[in-house]
């Protein structure tokens, strides 16, 4: 599959979770940082997708420990929390 499309489907694989906070922890952090990614970082991402959203969560938050294979800079991108948008 070429570049755009498979974006596209990895955007909307992060924003439809199913549940409000999956959406805007996973589809936030996909769109602050997906720009930038390598092939490399998009197979991370796209195979983190498979993973229970409860578990992705609770490792960005640091509330249970990651597995190894998904410790690294993009999970550690993923715990800064500062892509999701917060009212005021």
């Amino acid at each position: 599959m070429d570049h755009e499309t498979r974006l596209k489907r990895l955007r909307y694989r992060a924003w439809h979770r199913g549940t409000k906070e999956a959406d805007l922890m996973i589809g936030g952090f996909f769109d602050v940082h997906h720009a930038d990614w390598t092939a490399a970082e998009l197979d991370w991402f796209e195979a983190l997708l498979e993973e229970q959203d409860v578990d992705i969560m609770a490792w960005a938050i640091g509330v249970q420990p990651c597995p190894d294979r998904w410790t690294g800079p993009m999970m550690e991108r993923m715990r800064s929390i500062t892509y999701v948008p917060v009212s005021r």
